[in-house]
């Protein structure tokens, strides 16, 4: 499809060649003009990233500005991007357009002054690395064929949540779904429509681990799915029955809360339908491994909170932009910031998560 500034030219050159009148003219300049302002862009001087302040680095773009390249080659980012219209955008500024993007629920607009380019160009480079981003690392989050869960490195996290005080000994993670408002669609509005919490959402599945890293995330999945039906349908179960082992063979297991069904790789904590008496014994084991489950709230929380973007509703429309991509790899950065930086859930586990390198190799 021709951009608008090919069509304006082809629309002069016919009206010199006297091919349009010009009311024509008039009538066709004004059907194909763009329907966003043109602010000006050009005023700004284009992306710098040596000239750029090291705190307003790290509150713009999350990161510091020494670990930004490290960032750059973990991640193998090409030199550059091109989008479907043209637009050429080097590796490190398109890195910095996704992740002040996704830092806060800014407008495109609100990015002009720092990238010196207009809306629609930002636009196309935010989604074509995001795009970049999902497919060329998105099994991150979906592979359990990963070093730091290897079967001495799932004992060890069995081992540090028992040093917490979990009555649990071979528990090395715990499961958990969260609800992801967006805006409410114009068609098939009761699809992503949650009953319990009454808003129109996405729903994902996490499996959290000790040292701070989401090891495995499912969705999105429509709003009014029950945790139960996303477990089943993300195949964590069958996952673990060929990984959930430690170096002794012994079987390890994941904790979740009640609505999550029991196995021997899946925990749960004690119900009135299991047991006939919730004796002081049965609510103290409850009341411990709820103690350090809530270390995966933690988790959805940083997620939410380092990059608040995927937190605004009103600009998540499904069907205008990829908000289930948007979460996954929001949730893919918050990892790698755990590698670089640690996070409230290592820090009370005690316990180190992969280096970068550990992480993205």
């Amino acid at each position: 499809m021709p951009s608008f500034q090919e069509v304006c030219d082809a629309l002069i050159i016919a009206l010199a060649d006297e091919i349009i009148s010009e009311e024509e003219f008039v009538v066709l300049f004004a059907q194909y003009k763009p329907q966003n302002p043109e602010f000006p862009y050009w005023t700004y001087d284009g992306f710098d990233f040596e000239n750029l302040d090291p705190q307003e680095c790290k509150a713009e773009f999350r990161f510091e500005k020494h670990d930004l390249p490290i960032l750059k080659q973990s991640l193998r980012i090409p030199d550059r991007f091109v989008c479907p219209q043209g637009t050429v955008c080097s590796g490190m500024e398109s890195l910095c357009i996704l992740l002040k993007r996704l830092n806060y629920p800014c407008r495109y607009l609100d990015m002009i002054h720092s990238f010196g380019r207009p809306v629609p160009e930002l636009c196309m480079i935010t989604n074509t690395v995001l795009d970049w981003v999902y497919t060329t690392h998105g099994y991150r989050l979906t592979s359990w064929n990963q070093p730091f869960l290897s079967r001495e490195c799932l004992e060890s996290y069995a081992i540090a949540i028992a040093r917490k005080g979990a009555p649990l000994r071979n528990c090395f993670g715990f499961v958990d779904g969260t609800v992801r408002q967006i805006c409410r669609p114009g068609k098939n509005q009761r699809v992503v429509y949650n009953g319990h919490k009454r808003v129109h959402a996405l729903k994902f599945q996490a499996v959290a681990l000790p040292n701070g890293i989401v090891a495995n995330l499912f969705g999105p999945v429509e709003g009014r799915r029950h945790d139960a039906g996303m477990l089943k349908d993300s195949s964590v179960l069958a996952a673990l029955q060929q990984v959930a082992y430690n170096p002794a063979g012994d079987v390890l297991c994941i904790y979740g809360d009640p609505a999550y069904p029991l196995r021997p790789q899946l925990m749960c904590p004690y119900k009135v339908g299991d047991v006939q008496v919730l004796t002081p014994q049965i609510r103290a084991f409850n009341k411990a491994m709820s103690e350090v489950r809530v270390s995966v709230e933690w988790l959805f929380g940083d997620i939410s909170n380092y990059f608040k973007f995927i937190d605004y509703k009103k600009n998540l429309k499904i069907h205008l932009s990829a908000v289930g991509k948007q979460y996954l790899v929001s949730a893919l950065m918050r990892n790698i910031l755990t590698c670089f930086y640690g996070n409230m859930t290592s820090d009370y586990f005690d316990i180190a998560p992969p280096t970068v390198d550990e992480y993205l190799s």
